[in-house]
């Protein structure tokens, strides 16, 4: 029986996109979406994004490029676009995943929020233009917002964050098999391998 893979992700990354997009075809195992807040991790572990890190570095900038353009093709994913307001401040998203969780519209959630980050474009950092998003995507808006901003909600996603730094996450997209940790879009058939046994 394949074991359950979790999947920690944050909608302001574009490589949690194209996973999240990779793994609608596959049949097994299952994953588990956990939502975390990037930022919140990079502070805790004084990293920072790639762009930040090596953009001045034009050769490792343009091979992340190339790394991206290949597993897009591998993976038949068509519709991928920079979003031209990267980057995205997630906190508002990211309250509203845990809010979807609980809602048991989380599945949803997570498609309307990758597909209008990285598909659209939107600048879903506006409460304005998330709550509409929301509503286009039929999920409930009004229970949504009012999740988002509740006390409860706002705790579990610190302590979602803290929980994945604790267990030596630095950044987003992060897969857990257990206690193994697998980091990066790349390692996706590397986790899968070792759920299945194959």
């Amino acid at each position: 029986m394949p074991r359950e893979i979790e999947f920690l992700y944050d909608f302001g990354s574009p490589n949690a996109y194209l996973l999240h997009r990779a793994i609608e075809d596959v049949p097994a195992p299952a994953f588990r979406y956990v939502p975390v807040l990037l930022g919140g991790i990079f502070k805790a572990t004084s990293n920072q994004s790639p762009m930040q890190a090596y953009g001045h570095i034009a050769a490792k900038r343009d091979y992340d490029m190339l790394e991206m353009r290949r597993f897009v093709t591998r993976h038949d994913i068509n519709n991928f676009t920079m979003n031209p307001n990267f980057p995205v401040n997630t906190l508002l998203m990211m309250r509203g995943a845990v809010a979807a969780e609980s809602l048991g519209c989380a599945e949803g959630y997570v498609e309307a929020m990758m597909a209008g980050m990285w598909e659209r474009g939107l600048a879903l950092a506006d409460p304005e233009v998330w709550a509409a998003l929301l509503a286009e995507s039929g999920l409930p808006v009004d229970a949504l917002v009012a999740g988002a901003a509740d006390p409860e909600n706002k705790a579990k996603l610190v302590a979602n964050t803290e929980a994945a730094v604790a267990r030596g996450v630095f950044g987003i997209p992060t897969f857990f098999l257990g206690d193994e940790m697998w980091f990066g879009k790349d390692r996706l058939r590397d986790v899968i391998e070792a759920a299945t046994g194959e």
